[in-house]
């Protein structure tokens, strides 16, 4: 049986992810219920976030928090999501209201980005309704990682997420 949940209004409640190396941000739309128990972006055991990222990069699968930060900084990723608040339904990006875009310019103006990635249709949608024009920047779409997105196999999305290389 599913769970059925109650929309919530969730604000944003950890940092991004970036150094002044940083030359890529891949925004996600807003934590998961999974990636806000942990504290971390793409917390769910079954999204391929850092399995795909992991993937590309030719790196080990990292386990732990901190290795995930590492592994995004020592290849110049930069890791956040578009919203800092908005109402939702568990971690159904379609039921998304009265959303309060993150302000970029907190990443853009300390670091050297040079492309921003968008995982997810949503994300795309409220980046380039929120976002785009203030930053001076498109976004460039890629698949969602989110268990729910089981239509695309691990190795499509590594083929999608090996786009960011050329910004590296």
């Amino acid at each position: 049986m599913t769970e059925k949940r109650e929309t919530e209004t969730v604000v944003h409640q950890f940092p991004p992810v970036f150094d002044d190396r940083s030359r890529v941000l891949i925004l996600g739309t807003m934590p998961s219920p999974k990636s806000r128990e942990q504290g971390f972006y793409y917390g769910h055991p079954r999204n391929r976030f850092w399995p795909v990222l992991s993937m590309i990069l030719g790196e080990p699968l990292p386990e732990t928090i901190n290795e995930k930060r590492d592994m995004a900084l020592k290849h110049g990723i930069a890791v956040w999501d578009v919203l800092a608040s908005c109402e939702i339904r568990g971690a159904d990006d379609t039921s998304i209201r009265n959303p309060v875009p993150n302000d970029m310019c907190l990443i853009l103006s300390q670091a050297p980005i040079h492309a921003v990635f968008t995982t997810g249709t949503k994300a795309t949608a409220l980046f380039r309704k929120y976002c785009e024009k203030t930053t001076g920047m498109s976004p460039i779409p890629l698949p969602s990682t989110s268990p729910a997105n089981c239509r695309i196999s691990l190795e499509e999305l590594a083929a999608e997420y090996s786009k960011i290389l050329e910004y590296l």
